[in-house]
């Protein structure tokens, strides 16, 4: 039982004192059997109270401390901190939320949240009583990492990781690296071309002896721990020799060309989002890498007739399954661009709307004039907005990159061709940051902006050869102006990967907005709740190229820190059996949303074991245990029960 306590009541500023009485609350918990010390503070997270917190404990040999304050969501590893940095262990310490759960909460009766907060940090003063000093476990890792997604993000992850000395597998769906960015030509800020871009990560993954790629590889199946995962890595074949292109460049693009020619599949080129079309053999674009084409094998109907024109290609190459034992996962699986429901802007229903990832095509596809289906291009209009900040569903939240993708990509077909004219429909333009400079220049180059609200979405009708666009604009009061567009193209925001299913896999949870969860935005912005798997790129948000850079170099930071010394530190909140209640009915393990239970034998009977490396002290196991044969290290009943006779004096 702990005798020597100390309390400190945060003000937060004035979060919490503007409406709880912290004056009080010191007042009151101070009288509390056990409590040594009761402190009030302006900030309890900055530094200074820090230090003084630590020498308190030091000064005074205090054996616990609580901190009223914000959500330990927020500052729990904070003050563990405190406490070890002063000689004491961080699980003798309790933080009391008195400001989500009080001064938020009440902010309409002071009187009810100051007495909410002497009852929440009594509480917090009766449970520390009865914590116990744990030392948080040690298991073996590997110093190597899976990187999943060999775009942007999971390549300059990989990079980083052998750069540190980690060794890196990097598995890419498709049988070619580079994601949405090979797709793109020049891009916007630095002026580079996504070949550029793909081409130099390409180049120095194929330098890095630390580093091995896999295409045409996705996870199927993933178990174990942080620190040794047993992940299987189905390897789908290219039907094509992989060395060929290297040991005969010049020959074998001959071969291939022939082969290319002969081949009778034609299908939508999914790499010109379906403009053109391409053969079921196919490498046709110089910023996809490696330069080893691949065959389609769903569209291959096996007719045999390249196999007569090029010995390179085998047909009878079979699938294989791999298992790979990192210490560590980086999911860095892109996204997918919003393609518009049928006749939403006309879209299908009108022929002059396209999509604005169609459009970055139709650039590169057309070298000297705008042309599509034929017809010269002279006016276009951007319709923003579209799949992103919509008023109901799921694509509530803001892309982020789109406006600055529709202007750059105006300004360049200005540029390129000369004699277009640009009107940007829109629901309010973010570019931010440096990206302004871009606004500004399309503005004074003569686009034309026109603003609508989510009330008032413009429409989009079909006009002899072209489109007449209506819309509402509330830059002139409303005024509704008609215009006819030669093009009209839908700047289409960013969406999580289809049938993308690694995160199921991974058991790694989704926020309402369908991409991958990290933790903490602020405090763990790549870790996600699952050890040892991070999250980096566009699979976690709306990114574009330079913060999915920053992300994948945060990722890749955690996760080398994490391995580097061989062996990690777990949380020792784990559950725990009773080995003599306990007789395996397995509802724990159905229970656990991380497996973290398994059958053994013990005492000739069989029980239910712990596997320590996966539990995350969730405490899901211990309500549907009939035996109450669990308990929760850190949250053991004493505790707990003890808290809750505090709350109901």
């Amino acid at each position: 039982m702990k005798n020597k306590i100390g309390v400190y009541v945060c003000q937060c500023g004035s979060n919490i004192s503007d409406y709880v009485d912290v004056e009080k609350v010191r007042d009151v918990i101070s009288e509390v059997d056990g409590v040594y010390i009761a402190k009030t503070t302006m900030f309890a997270c900055a530094d200074s109270v820090q230090k003084e917190i630590g020498d308190d404990i030091k000064d005074n040999e205090l054996d616990s401390i609580v901190i009223a304050s914000c959500s330990p969501k927020l500052h729990l590893f904070t003050f563990r901190g405190v406490a070890e940095r002063a000689g004491l262990n961080p699980y003798n310490y309790v933080q009391a939320n008195i400001r989500e759960q009080c001064s938020w909460a009440h902010s309409d009766n002071p009187e009810g949240a100051t007495e909410k907060a002497i009852q929440l940090v009594k509480a917090a003063v009766a449970r520390v009583k009865e914590s116990q000093a744990l030392e948080k476990l040690k298991i073996p890792a590997d110093n190597s990492v899976l990187v999943v997604g060999a775009g942007v993000a999971g390549m300059r992850a990989a990079i980083e990781l052998a750069e540190m000395g980690t060794e890196v597998a990097i598995i890419e769906k498709e049988h070619f690296v580079g994601g949405r960015s090979s797709q793109w030509n020049t891009l916007f800020s630095t002026n580079q071309t996504g070949r550029e871009v793909v081409s130099k990560m390409y180049q120095d993954i194929q330098k890095h002896e630390n580093i091995t790629l896999y295409t045409g590889a996705e996870i199927i199946k993933n178990d174990g721990n942080v620190g040794n995962f047993q992940t299987s890595i189905k390897i789908k074949p290219r039907y094509i020799n992989p060395n060929c292109s290297i040991e005969n460049p010049d020959n074998f693009k001959e071969k291939l060309q022939k082969a290319i020619d002969v081949c009778p599949v034609e299908v939508d080129d999914e790499f010109n989002f379906g403009l053109t079309k391409r053969k079921a053999i196919y490498k046709n674009y110089q910023s996809e890498f490696p330069e080893c084409p691949a065959i389609d094998h769903e569209n291959c109907t096996k007719c045999g007739e390249c196999v007569k024109v090029c010995e390179d290609i085998d047909l009878e190459q079979k699938e294989e399954v791999i298992t790979l034992n990192p210490g560590a996962i980086i999911l860095s699986s892109g996204f997918d661009p919003y393609t518009p429901e049928t006749g939403e802007y006309g879209y299908e229903k009108v022929d002059n709307v396209i999509t604005m990832q169609q459009y970055k095509r139709l650039i590169e596809l057309c070298p000297d004039k705008l042309t599509y289906k034929g017809r010269k291009i002279k006016d276009v209009a951007f319709i923003y907005c579209v799949g992103s900040r919509q008023p109901e569903g799921e694509k509530k939240y803001c892309s982020r990159y789109c406006c600055t993708s529709a202007i750059h990509t105006a300004i360049l077909t200005q540029k390129k061709y000369g004699d277009v004219r640009n009107y940007h429909i829109n629901r309010g333009i973010r570019t931010y940051g440096k990206q302004e400079i871009l606004y500004a220049d399309s503005s004074k180059a003569g686009d034309i902006y026109l603003q609508f609200n989510e009330d008032t979405a413009p429409t989009v009708e079909p006009h002899k050869k072209q489109a007449l666009v209506k819309v509402q604009d509330m830059l002139t009061n409303g005024t509704e102006i008609e215009l006819l567009a030669d093009l009209v193209v839908l700047v289409t925001g960013m969406q999580p990967r289809k049938n993308n299913n690694v995160g199921e896999i991974m058991k790694v949870p989704k926020g309402r907005d369908g991409f991958f969860n990290e933790v903490h935005p602020k405090l763990k912005p790549v870790e996600t709740v699952i050890d040892g798997v991070f999250i980096s790129g566009a699979a976690q948000a709306p990114f574009n190229i330079s913060e999915s850079v920053k992300s994948a170099l945060s990722a890749a930071s955690k996760a080398n820190g994490m391995l580097k010394f061989g062996e990690i530190e777990l949380e020792p909140t784990l559950a725990i059996i009773d080995k003599k209640d306990c007789t395996w009915c397995g509802k724990c393990l159905e229970a656990c949303p991380f497996n973290a239970f398994e059958k053994v034998e013990a005492n000739g009977k069989e029980i239910a074991e712990v596997v320590t490396a996966k539990c995350k002290g969730c405490g899901m196991c211990l309500p549907v245990c009939p035996e109450n044969a669990i308990n929760l290290i850190g949250y053991t009943d004493v505790e707990i029960e003890t808290l809750i006779d505090a709350l109901v004096e």
